[in-house]
């Protein structure tokens, strides 16, 4: 049976591409040990979703490995080797905030940690192809010196700019920029899987996400905003928002429609190749936007302030253009717009209230 090696299997996307390719036929290793609940506390652990996984998928299996463990990884993929057809690389350190409380975990994590699954990858299944989940944050601050244009919940871009019809393409510059220290290495990371592809041939593909959403997601403060949002907006906790007036825009992503452009990826993959994912046009809000939707789905005002101080590199506006990848892939298309992901998310994190109190 093809085996899909996954790291941060228990993650939002991790554990949809478990279920995912697992649907698909294929023996599904996942990597991951929980850091989650490291960086942003108990609330956060993922410790729930592996055993969902381990209790639903018969051809699941999970390793507690820390991925820049490299005698253990290659343990790993030594065991597999040639079965191994796939590697879905989504385990991070996913926060600016936190990456500058401790930058050389963040660092070894995002950097270091890909550098040894690249390496696994490249001695025991060169064949395999490798899928790894970068970030728009791989371009710093510079969308905020787009032209933007304040309407009354949101930023946008000058209509007559070329990013203002489809979004940020692959052209804009990661140079010349503020990226926080979690930017940084990501970019790292990010340039490592474009470099195994060009100089050793490997099969990899790099997805730059906007913001990466859905039902799955353990959100926290310092990660995952509509995830965070919605539990805010269901559970009655205060939200606060950092900058830009709540008007900064982000285009979401369920995670469904993301492993699916993975899936697509892996059937016709390539080296070295980079996209942008997100939303798109297709679904994108504001934060204001985003709580308006919330109260009108939870029929109540969810309470938050603005705090004048954005985050370090934050984007004012980010919303991507996918027209690379759908040119590339032109059987993908989304499942879901920014309506039908809140309506799903809210109706979910209601449920899990209602058992947790009942």
């Amino acid at each position: 049976m093809a085996i899909a090696i996954i790291s941060g299997s228990s993650g939002l996307i991790g554990s949809e591409s478990a279920e995912f390719f697992h649907d698909k036929g294929f023996e599904v290793i996942g990597i991951d040990n929980d850091l989650r609940s490291y960086f942003f506390g108990k609330d956060s652990s993922t410790a729930w979703n592996n055993a969902r996984l381990t209790k639903k998928l018969k051809n699941f299996s999970s390793f507690s490995i820390d991925i820049r463990n490299q005698d253990e990884i290659f343990k790993l993929f030594k065991k597999h080797a040639s079965d191994i057809k796939i590697v879905i690389h989504t385990a991070a350190q996913p926060s600016h905030d936190w990456a500058a409380k401790e930058p050389f975990t963040d660092f070894t994590v995002n950097a270091h940690g890909t550098l040894v699954l690249l390496e696994a990858t490249r001695q025991f299944c060169p064949e395999a192809t490798f899928i790894f989940t970068s970030t728009n944050k791989v371009y710093g601050d510079k969308p905020n010196s787009l032209p933007l244009i304040e309407t009354k919940n949101r930023w946008e871009v000058d209509p007559k700019h070329p990013y203002s019809e489809f979004g940020i393409d692959e052209e804009m510059s990661i140079d010349q920029s503020k990226h926080s220290l979690f930017g940084a290495s990501k970019v790292a990371a990010d340039v490592l899987v474009q470099e195994y592809g060009r100089y050793f041939g490997l099969k990899t593909g790099v997805f730059r996400g906007g913001c990466l959403t859905g039902p799955m997601h353990s959100g926290a403060e310092l990660h995952g905003f509509l995830a965070y949002l919605v539990h805010c907006g269901v559970s009655g906790k205060p939200y606060n928002i950092y900058g830009y007036k709540g008007k900064q825009v982000r285009d979401n992503i369920h995670s469904h429609d993301l492993v699916n452009a993975f899936w697509h990826f892996s059937r016709n993959p390539k080296s070295a190749a980079v996209y942008n994912i997100g939303g798109s046009r297709h679904s994108n809000c504001s934060v204001l936007e985003a709580i308006e939707k919330i109260d009108k789905l939870t029929c109540r005002n969810l309470k938050y302030q603005v705090v004048d101080q954005n985050r370090s590199g934050d984007h004012i506006w980010w919303i991507s253009d996918v027209r690379k990848f759908q040119r590339d892939y032109p059987e993908w298309n989304y499942r879901y717009d920014i309506d039908a992901i809140l309506e799903e998310m809210v109706a979910i994190s209601s449920d899990s209230l209602k058992r947790k109190s009942a």
